[in-house]
């Protein structure tokens, strides 16, 4: 957990009301190239895919989620990243 000192110099912890720990920032990592997309990274994109029942062809109300860095998108291979990354998911 993330821990401070204040000016007195004491440690304080960042908890939610119930007492947990919690972290300020948790990093993303891009499901291509699985790097670590910072927060000054502004490229980057996260992308909701939704899945489709076979059968009746209707959004079923889940869905996954993918993130690409912008050296991905840099690259120009945004579109086979996405198309590969739902295929393995078995999206499609």
């Amino acid at each position: 957990p993330f821990q401070f000192r204040t000016p007195r110099f004491r440690l304080v912890n960042m908890q939610t009301f119930d007492g947990r720990n919690v972290d300020l920032y948790i990093p993303r990592k891009c499901s291509w190239t699985n790097r670590l997309i910072t927060a000054k990274e502004h490229g980057a994109v996260q992308i909701n895919i939704g899945e489709v029942d076979a059968a009746t062809g209707k959004y079923t109300g889940k869905f996954k989620t993918f993130a690409l860095s912008s050296a991905v998108r840099t690259k120009g291979e945004a579109d086979m990243a996405i198309n590969t990354l739902i295929a393995r998911a078995d999206l499609v």
